[in-house]
C-alpha cells in the first residue's frame, strides 16, 4: 500500500502556490521524450514516465525544471530517493525568484523527510529541518513548509519546537481545515506526529453527515472500500453487517467507501441490503479517499484506532473482530481515565 509509510506526511505539492508553467524542456529532442512522459503517466505508466523525464532532463543539460519537478514527484511515489533528491537538488541550484526558491527547498526537505520516515534516520530528518528553514527563511509566510518542519523536528524528538511549528501553523488556516486540525492533535500529542496516521480526510454521507478523520477522535474507525459489481465484496457483506450490528453503541464507527460510479445502483444496493450505517461514494479507484489510502483492490479495510494510528489493513474478507475488540476496549479505557482525571 502506497500511503502507509508516508502517512504522517500530510502536506503535498497540491497545497503550494501556483507555478509558471513555461519550465519545459528547450531542446528538440529533450521535448519529444518530455511528451512522451507525459502520455506515460497519463497512463498510469509510473516507471516508463519517470525514465521519461530523467532522459528528458539530461538531453536539456540539466536544466529542464519542468522535468525536475515531475521527476521529484514519481521518484517519490517510487521510492526512487537517489533520483528524487538528485532533482530536488537541481531545482534549488536553477531555483528564480523568492517563492521558486522557497519552494525548491521545500519540495528538496520533503524528499529528505520521506526518506527519513522510511529509513529511520535521524540524519535525514535533521537535513529536512534545514531545507524547511532556508525555505522560511525566503518566504515566511508559508504554511506548509511551518507543518513540515514541524514534523520533522517531531521526528527529531524535540517535542517543545514541534509544538512551536504546529502552534504557527494553525494561527496560519481558518477553522475547520483539515490540517489545522491535525496540527491541533499534534500540539497535545506530539507523540502522535512520529506516528503512523491515517491521513486526514473529511467526506459527506449518504445521509448527510459530516464525517472527518479528526473528530473520530476517541473512537475506533472502520474503513471498508468496496462497490456494487465486486464480487467478493458481495460475498463479504454478511459479515460487515455482523460487525456494525456487533458493535452497535460502542466506540466505534464504521464506513464503507464505495468504489461505484452510478449513484442510483449504489443507493439501490444499500437500501435493499439494509446496510445501515455510514456510506460514502468515492467514484472509482481514481475517488479521493481511494487514491489518499492507496486503494488498488477491494475489498479493502483499514482499521484505525481511537488517536487515529493506522493499526491493521487487509486486502479481502478476513476476521477483524479481535483486532476490534482489543482497539475498542482500549478507547473506551481512555475514555474512562479521561473521565476521571476531571
Amino acid at each position: 500500500m502506497r500511503y502507509v509509510g508516508f502517512a504522517l506526511l500530510l502536506v503535498s505539492t497540491t497545497l503550494l502556490p501556483a507555478q509558471d508553467n513555461q519550465d519545459g524542456p528547450k531542446n528538440d529532442k529533450a521535448q519529444k521524450t518530455y511528451r512522451q512522459g507525459l502520455s506515460d503517466a497519463r497512463q498510469n505508466k509510473i516507471q516508463e514516465a519517470l525514465d521519461s523525464f530523467k532522459k528528458a532532463d539530461k538531453q536539456d543539460d540539466n536544466h529542464c525544471r519542468a522535468c525536475q519537478k515531475l521527476i521529484v514527484k514519481y521518484a517519490t511515489d517510487l521510492r526512487d530517493w537517489k533520483a528524487a533528491e538528485s532533482a530536488a537538488t537541481e531545482w534549488v541550484a536553477q531555483a528564480q525568484g523568492d517563492k521558486d526558491t522557497a519552494i525548491a527547498h521545500y519540495e528538496l526537505g520533503m524528499v529528505l523527510l520521506r526518506q527519513g520516515v522510511q529509513k529511520h534516520k535521524e540524519e535525514l530528518f535533521q537535513r529536512a529541518h534545514d531545507e524547511f528553514g532556508r525555505a522560511l527563511s525566503t518566504v515566511a509566510n508559508f504554511p506548509q513548509a511551518v507543518f513540515a518542519d514541524g514534523q520533522a523536528l517531531a521526528q527529531l524528538k524535540q517535542d517543545d519546537a514541534a509544538k512551536g511549528q504546529f502552534e504557527k501553523f494553525a494561527k496560519m488556516k481558518p477553522e475547520g481545515d483539515l490540517d489545522r486540525q491535525r496540527a491541533l492533535r499534534y500540539i497535545s500529542q506530539p507523540e502522535l506526529a512520529r506516528a503512523r496516521m491515517a491521513p486526514a480526510f473529511a467526506v459527506t454521507t449518504l445521509d448527510g453527515k459530516r464525517v472527518s478523520m479528526d473528530d473520530l477522535k476517541g473512537k475506533v474507525v472502520l474503513l471498508d472500500f468496496w462497490a456494487t459489481w465486486c464480487g467478493p465484496c458481495r460475498e463479504a457483506l454478511p459479515h460487515m453487517k455482523s460487525i456494525a450490528k456487533k458493535f452497535q453503541g460502542q466506540p466505534l464507527v464504521v464506513l464503507s467507501v464505495s468504489l461505484d460510479n452510478n449513484d442510483d445502483t449504489w443507493k439501490q444496493y444499500i437500501t435493499r441490503n439494509e446496510m445501515t450505517w455510514l456510506q460514502y461514494r468515492d467514484g472509482g479507484f481514481e475517488g479521493p479517499l481511494s487514491r489518499l489510502f492507496g486503494v488498488e483492490a477491494i475489498p479493502h479495510t483499514f482499521t484505525i484506532d481511537a488517536d487515529g494510528v493506522l493499526q491493521d489493513e487487509q486486502i479481502g474478507d478476513n476476521s477483524i473482530e479481535g483486532k476490534l475488540k482489543k482497539l475498542i476496549a482500549r478507547a473506551q479505557e481512555g475514555k474512562q481515565q479521561l473521565a476521571n482525571s476531571n
